[in-house]
């Protein structure tokens, strides 16, 4: 029987979601908890990977077994084992054929940005002192619907065999000294979320123009872009499948 995992985990003291030969990431903490309990080698499969350092509010993954778990006691037995970082928040029983990673309809995650020093957002958020000019960060959000090629926001030299996603929602919200950029999209590229918050941030400083973003997504080049912003400011909030209420 398949079985999805829903969790979530605040990702400073691990080398992302995926497995790392040499260093401690969230799969191999998760795959060993699960397998301790259930007395079975577990390997899990993830709906998609997280760079070092960067949370997640709800991630999924699925697993085959071959009994009937008894879903509440498995939940509160691995919140008791795993670290205070790792939470498991539901787990659901699917079909057989369901995929973690390749059903999943939709994908939102968040970057969060302070602007005046704080002591306890050191981990979670990222410090930017600078004044940024939101309204116009809001109009470049506008922009990324015209395109589905964004091959000039992805990590060169990845496994990929197409650069394109659907962007469905993005914006930025400033709540007092917090700005939280929110995007929503039926796939992401590896490194994405970040150069894109990168290339944001400097069209809030007024460094780059509107009709720059343009061509920068037109050149299909990742030298023409911003910065990637620091991993810890990221979250992925939201995984969603046509056979999980949301």
């Amino acid at each position: 029987m398949r079985y999805f995992l829903e969790f979530a985990y605040k990702g400073t003291n691990y080398h992302g979601w995926q497995y790392q030969p040499n260093a401690i990431s969230v799969q191999e903490t998760l795959n060993k908890a699960i397998s301790i309990i259930l007395k079975k080698e577990i390997d899990l499969v993830g709906a998609g990977r997280t760079d070092t350092g960067v949370h997640a509010k709800q991630m999924f993954a699925h697993f085959d077994y071959d009994l009937e778990i008894e879903i509440p006691y498995l939940i509160h037995k691995l919140n008791s084992f795993l670290p205070k970082d790792i939470a498991i928040l539901n787990i659901h029983h699917v079909n057989d054929d369901a995929h973690a990673r390749f059903d999943a309809t939709k994908r939102t995650y968040q970057y969060h940005i302070h602007t005046l020093k704080d002591a306890f957002e050191s981990d979670d958020s990222w410090y930017c002192l600078n004044n940024l000019n939101v309204r116009l960060m809001n109009e470049a959000c506008k922009i990324l619907y015209n395109y589905t090629d964004f091959e000039c926001f992805s990590k060169v030299h990845t496994d990929v065999n197409t650069f394109n996603c659907k962007i469905h929602e993005a914006n930025w919200k400033q709540i007092d000294d917090k700005l939280i950029f929110t995007i929503s999209a039926d796939r992401f590229l590896r490194n994405m979320v970040r150069a894109i918050v990168g290339t944001m941030i400097n069209i809030g400083l007024e460094k780059v123009s509107l009709l720059d973003l343009n061509k920068i997504i037109e050149s299909k080049d990742r030298n023409k872009a911003g910065f990637s912003v620091p991993a810890h400011g990221l979250y992925l909030t939201k995984v969603e499948y046509n056979y999980i209420n949301k």
